[in-house]
């Protein structure tokens, strides 16, 4: 049990980016995540270095690193939305909670 579990309140499904196939582009079958889901404006980088708007950010744990991949799409409650970038916020010897924070469109 990670410590920043009682935060995790809120549930999202992602469906990692696996590439483009010849009928369009292609994700993973969906995986629950338990993190901290949060509505709120800011504008960021994208992978290209554009800025763009994220209307999102969730907040879980650093083991979920591999399913967050850029244009990764993911289920929000009230909406979908398609991963931006992500930090992974390790605190190396620290000894603070790690975690990932991810922004979404």
């Amino acid at each position: 049990m990670g410590d920043l579990d009682d935060f995790y309140i809120h549930t999202v499904a992602v469906e990692t980016f696996e590439g483009t196939g010849a009928y369009g582009d292609v994700y993973s079958e969906p995986v629950d995540v338990p993190g901290w889901l949060e509505d709120k404006r800011r504008l960021v980088r994208d992978k290209n270095g554009q800025e763009v708007i994220s209307m999102s950010q969730f907040m879980c744990d650093n083991t979920h690193l591999d399913k967050f991949t850029p244009d990764s799409r993911v289920t929000l409650p009230r909406r979908q939305a398609f991963v931006i970038g992500v930090a992974d916020l390790n605190s190396g010897a620290l000894d603070l909670p790690d975690h990932l924070e991810i922004d979404l469109t």
